[in-house]
């Protein structure tokens, strides 16, 4: 996904004072949309308004509503024309209250936990929660339920119909078991996509009040059944007879000791071909949000965490269950599918090319996806390994790499590419792009081929002036096959420079062909 504020780009080779700036700063930027959201201040402009017309409906001093609105046009949420202001469409989307997508109750949840962030030292020296609501009376814990089910079932619609899209090849007949299901937006989407389906909702008591709420206004009543459950005790559901299985945002409330309980609980509930799906903040995918997202448990829970999809994997290996690896969302989470059968699993719509580079990124890879036409190989960059490399000549350096003429007639065969970014040592880079290579292979990627960074090191002493013996795993470099690597690094949207001193952070990249 894209990272757009100044301080989620994180660039080693670039990165100084300013980014540090930026972190400090970066409660800035929720402030303002904290203010603008509990203001109602985007209905209140609606198909447009001037200071004073806002300055008159927030009772608010125009000086401060014009200043304000300045901070709202620079973070891109408002928009002027002459006197008057007017709501850009990610803010006519999403934060217009009444509107389907409606976004403001789940930022107004992360103000509502903001105060426990302040006691984040404290956490860390305990090392673990520390702030406590251990005599809130009944009342106070509905409203708290029903402020962040509201917040929650606005950021689950907007994930539920990426979901959805998984099962567009066949189509989901059966029942259907929604794990703390909270307001059931992901559950409530498949119903609404594949008529016949219906659908049972386990949750503790007092959500599940919430939960047939939201089923009502969507109209999924009559196929919705509810089961109160504490899903840490055994579950009052019939066993292996389940079409899917959903586990949606719940892992991460969990410890490491619960989370068998929960797997080995969904995996018996599924039916023969029946799918699990897990969706939630991996380690792997968005890493600095799954980070402090981890950290978000650590204060606001008593033994949440964030969990790498890796180790989930494992568990539900243990099942005995077949799994896909990591597939991206498009935004900050991610999913993994489980099932009895793999042949479950391969009715899946799931594209092979997000699933390969969900798994190259956890191999630690920065990964660009680049159409061969971006691969750059001009015929100069042969002659910067002759004169000013020592290792001219040795095997698979230049003159014994692949010409740029034969690299050109090769990427001509290709479409599409993978192009790597990575850091040394060299020895580690290469054997991680082998792996890579490999995994691309055994998607289906036939004819995947990798080029690397600098000479081929994974030999402990490499044969002086004399054939390979290590052909098997051996590739050439990229700059040494002629391709220009700045140009194609800057073409696939990568930041690269060439290094003034020696104590400079160095990027290593690699190019893998794809088909």
């Amino acid at each position: 996904m894209n990272k757009t504020l100044p301080y989620q780009t994180y660039d080693a080779q670039d990165t100084g004072p300013q980014y540090l700036e930026d972190l400090a700063t970066g409660y800035w930027f929720s402030e303002v949309l904290f203010t603008a959201v509990e203001m109602d201040l985007f209905s209140l402009v609606g198909a447009g308004a001037t200071v004073e017309e806002l300055s008159g409906a927030l009772h608010a001093n125009p000086h401060g509503v014009e200043r304000f609105l300045q901070a709202l046009c620079a973070m891109g949420l408002v928009v002027s024309a002459g006197q008057r202001y007017f709501n850009t469409k990610l803010s006519s989307d999403y934060l217009l209250r009444g509107k389907d997508q409606y976004q403001g109750d789940s930022i107004l949840w992360r103000k509502y936990l903001r105060p426990g962030w302040n006691g984040l030292k404290e956490c860390v020296q305990e090392g673990g929660r520390v702030d406590y609501t251990g005599n809130e009376v009944p009342s106070e814990r509905n409203r708290r339920t029903q402020k962040y089910i509201r917040a929650m079932d606005g950021i689950a619609k907007i994930k539920a119909h990426e979901l959805v899209g998984f099962f567009e090849n066949g189509s989901v007949k059966g029942e259907i078991l929604d794990v703390g299901a909270g307001s059931g937006a992901v559950a409530a989407t498949v119903l609404e996509h594949f008529p016949e389906a219906k659908a049972l909702f386990i949750d503790l008591p007092d959500v599940l009040d919430q939960t047939r709420e939201f089923l009502s206004r969507r109209g999924l009543s009559n196929r919705s059944h509810f089961c109160p459950a504490n899903i840490l005790e055994p579950w009052p559901v019939k066993k292996q007879s389940f079409d899917l299985v959903i586990l949606s945002n719940i892992l991460h409330a969990y410890s490491e000791e619960e989370l068998p309980h929960i797997l080995r609980s969904a995996a018996d509930c599924l039916g023969d071909q029946g799918v699990l799906l897990i969706h939630d903040f991996f380690r792997e995918h968005y890493p600095e949000k799954a980070a402090l997202s981890d950290l978000n448990m650590f204060i606001n829970t008593y033994n949440g965490r964030v969990f790498s999809g890796k180790y989930v994997q494992e568990q539900l290996l243990q099942l005995e269950l077949s799994c896909t690896d990591l597939v991206p969302l498009k935004t900050d989470t991610a999913v993994l599918f489980a099932a009895k059968d793999t042949a479950a699993l391969g009715a899946l719509q799931l594209d092979p090319t997000d699933l390969l580079v969900s798994m190259i990124c956890a191999q630690g890879f920065k990964v660009y996806r680049i159409s061969t036409e971006d691969v750059h190989i001009p015929g100069w960059t042969d002659l910067r390994c002759q004169f000013g490399c020592d290792r001219y000549g040795d095997p698979h350096c230049p003159p014994n790499s692949p010409s740029a003429d034969k690299t050109r007639e090769v990427v001509k065969d290709y479409k599409r590419a993978l192009l790597l970014e990575g850091e040394p040592p060299t020895r580690n880079f290469q054997l991680a792009v082998l792996q890579a290579e490999r995994a691309a292979f055994k998607a289906g990627f036939h004819k995947a081929f990798s080029f690397w960074a600098g000479p081929c090191s994974l030999c402990e002493s490499c044969v002086e002036r004399g054939p390979c013996t290590n052909t098997v795993n051996a590739r050439p470099s990229m700059e040494g096959a002629g391709i220009d690597v700045f140009e194609t690094a800057k073409r696939a949207g990568a930041s690269l420079r060439t290094l003034a001193s020696k104590d400079e952070f160095v990027k290593y990249f690699a190019l893998i062909l794809l088909e």
